[in-house]
């Protein structure tokens, strides 16, 4: 069961790495042929040991295997104007802190972090040693039902409407590349938060620099960049087609709803029952500024919602994509048979 944000909460300062290791929805892997990544520079990181991480409370879970995902979180703590080392190391501390207090965890749940100054820190013990060795993974907690697949870095600060530093920038670049480089990720499984959970994580804008951070790695690794496919997010507030033909789609599985193309209470409360009724991991984001991210529509709820139809059908589901289809001013009139692919192109 994935654990609540709310229990990260302390003096205004929240995380993002929650999670538990469990039954996943599978994602789309790297593209075949995709080409292997070259050596890239590995950059400064500072062990636990230097800025005085508590011990872990039980054994570092090293699986004998590679993570298959690099994801980029946010802290979606306060913006700070520190940059300095000294600063980096306390809030490696304030992580650890709370996911071992708050949470009960045996270490912090990430496996580095990264700065607003560019100084990357190491999360969970061990994460270093393993990541340089190139050939197993330390299992971390930051990513609901993925944990065993991914290697997740916290990006200090909240990046829902302003843009990372440029410090920061080029160090996750430089830290992205390296992780990649020795164990051979390709650019297309360089993920976010929000492509495993329905979350706001790691904010909108770091998010949407996800396809710039991708070429950026490729072409430090002199790699062909794979920008994967993604679900779009939904929260409250949202409007306009693709939320009038998500109200169609779950008006197409019993929950009631208006159509109106307006996110409101209603639509986030039916998305939330049928996540919670489908064991979706509750992934909220940060929860002292968001008090629920339960009812997002995102990468775990899509697939809950959609099926494949035919737009002739006099359906729900074959309203929605016909929504969908007259938003993009294409043409309805003909029947088009409307798949997991179709879908996906049609809310991209």
């Amino acid at each position: 069961m994935a654990v609540s944000r709310r229990a990260l909460i302390r003096g205004g300062f929240t995380v993002t790495a929650v999670g538990a290791l469990g039954a996943a929805i599978p994602l789309t892997a790297g593209a075949a042929g995709e080409d292997s990544p070259k050596a890239a520079a590995r950059p400064t990181i500072h062990g636990c040991d230097e800025w005085d991480a508590r011990p872990p409370s039980a054994a570092i879970d090293v699986l004998n295997r590679k993570p298959t995902y690099i994801v980029v979180h946010h802290t979606a703590g306060a913006n700070s104007s520190s940059t300095t080392l000294d600063h980096a190391f306390q809030i490696s501390r304030d992580i650890q802190d709370l996911h071992m207090d708050g949470n009960g965890w045996i270490d912090s749940g990430q496996q580095l972090t990264n700065s607003r100054g560019g100084h990357v820190t190491e999360g969970r013990h061990r994460s270093v040693e393993i990541l340089d060795g190139g050939t197993q993974h330390v299992m971390g907690a930051n990513v609901g039902n993925h944990n065993s697949e991914v290697i997740g870095i916290e990006n200090e600060g909240l990046y829902s409407t302003v843009d990372v530093p440029q410090a920061l920038w080029n160090s996750l670049v430089q830290l992205v590349a390296y992780i990649a480089s020795q164990y051979g990720v390709p650019t297309s499984n360089i993920k976010g938060h929000r492509d495993f959970n329905a979350t706001e994580c790691p904010g909108e804008v770091l998010y949407g620099r996800l396809p710039e951070l991708r070429s950026a790695v490729g072409g430090v690794l002199g790699q062909d960049v794979r920008q994967p496919e993604t679900w779009p997010l939904l929260k409250p507030g949202a409007s306009g087609a693709k939320v009038l033909a998500a109200q169609h789609l779950l008006r197409a599985r019993g929950m009631s709803v208006p159509l109106d193309g307006v996110f409101g209470a209603s639509t986030f409360a039916a998305v939330k029952q049928l996540a919670a009724a489908h064991g979706v991991a509750y992934e909220p984001c940060y929860a002292s500024r968001i008090a629920d991210e339960s009812g997002f529509i995102g990468s775990t709820t899509w697939p809950l919602l959609i099926r494949t139809v035919r737009t002739s059908e006099s359906t729900g589901d074959a309203q929605a994509a016909r929504v969908l289809l007259t938003s993009r001013g294409e043409r309805t009139a003909r029947e088009v048979l409307v798949d997991t692919a179709t879908w996906r192109r049609l809310l991209s």
